[in-house]
């Protein structure tokens, strides 16, 4: 057995570094002490944003009860550093503005997330859009940026690694052979994510995971000529245009096709600049954490996402990340599809739309 001295020396010595790390934290105070590049290079978020983001979820967040109890600004900052470096959680807070023990990091890392993910911020910086005018903005910057009419959002999928989990691992192992979600992005033209679904695992297909979401039949009862873009592991529909596989070139299929991958490939860059900002999601760093609790960091980094994107902060390393995502490789082949109503009509926009588009003065521009 431990002998009383012995335990009253381990218990003065964690008094010590609890000592040490308060005296640390009194001292720094990255807001002031760094310059704006670098804090933007360490927690992804200026000064000001962050700032503003701690106002906002302040209300959400367990007051401080004492002088020595974390305030807003250092969870906040905390957290901001893991999403944005995807460090374990030791090495988060050996850092000096930091100050803080690994379970600490745990439990400041799950409050705040829990805030960001919460209702209130999904509702307002994660909005598809619900009329008329919002919806003829986006499709004018797709317009004016692509020459490509119609299109509401370009959709796709990214693997997040997760470590195994511990129930239904099968439905997390995903075709690259690892642990992860299977997360479903939409974007406009202007890479704001406008919905973000995180509640499946790898496994799961694009297109079942579609198949179920509610956007589906939001644009099943619209009455619009509008549509989604998506590649070939979408079905083909009124609402959603798929490329046209095996075309020759010159021809008005061909042209819609290259015309539809220039526009549908800001939802790839999109995901590259979601990872580049915060590399938690990157492949090598795998979440450790519940799929569930994955899921709301995941939540969490898009709305984020949107702050910066919309206050243009730029991603000052994102050279240094390289290949961030692949596009999906599954092509959409399923019998119950084939020779029905939803795909005739599909079929049917799509050709208006080749024609629409190898018809238009724009063409001359490509060919």
């Amino acid at each position: 057995m431990l002998s009383f001295e012995f335990i009253e020396l381990e218990n003065e010595e964690i008094q010590n570094k609890q000592v040490r790390r308060q005296e640390l934290r009194r001292q720094t105070d990255p807001i002031l002490d760094l310059d704006d590049s670098e804090f933007i290079k360490r927690y992804r978020l200026s000064k000001e944003l962050a700032q503003a983001l701690c106002d906002e979820i302040r209300p959400l967040l367990r007051q401080p009860k004492k002088s020595t109890d974390l305030s807003a600004e250092q969870k906040v900052l905390t957290t901001l550093s893991f999403y944005g470096t995807g460090s374990y959680q030791r090495p988060i807070g050996d850092i000096s503005a930091h100050s803080l023990a690994q379970q600490t990091v745990s439990k400041v890392i799950n409050e705040v997330t829990a805030c960001i993910d919460s209702p209130q911020l999904r509702m307002k910086y994660i909005r598809f859009p619900q009329n008329f005018a919002e919806r003829n903005t986006i499709r004018t910057k797709f317009y004016q940026k692509f020459c490509m009419p119609g299109v509401l959002g370009c959709i796709d999928c990214t693997q997040i690694a997760i470590i195994r989990p511990a129930i239904h691992e099968e439905r997390y192992f995903c075709r690259k052979h690892y642990h992860s979600l299977n997360v479903q992005l939409i974007c406009d033209a202007e890479m704001q994510i406008l919905s973000v679904d995180s509640s499946y695992g790898g496994a799961t297909h694009d297109s079942f995971i579609w198949n179920t979401h509610p956007i589906k039949t939001f644009l099943e009862n619209l009455n619009e000529l509008t549509w989604l873009l998506g590649d070939s592991a979408y079905p083909l529909r009124k609402y959603m245009m798929t490329p046209i596989l095996n075309t020759v070139t010159g021809t008005p299929e061909s042209h819609y096709t290259d015309v539809h991958a220039r526009t549908r490939n800001l939802i790839e860059r999109t995901i590259g600049l979601l990872k580049a900002r915060f590399r938690c999601l990157l492949v090598h760093r795998v979440l450790h954490y519940t799929p569930e609790k994955a899921a709301s960091i995941v939540n969490a980094c898009v709305i984020l996402h949107n702050m910066c994107n919309e206050a243009q902060i730029p991603v000052l390393d994102e050279g240094q990340v390289g290949q961030m995502d692949e596009s999906s490789v599954n092509v959409f082949y399923n019998n119950e599809y084939l020779n029905n109503e939803p795909l005739h009509q599909g079929m049917l926009t799509r050709n208006n739309l080749v024609q629409r588009l190898w018809q238009s003065p724009e063409n001359q521009l490509y060919n």
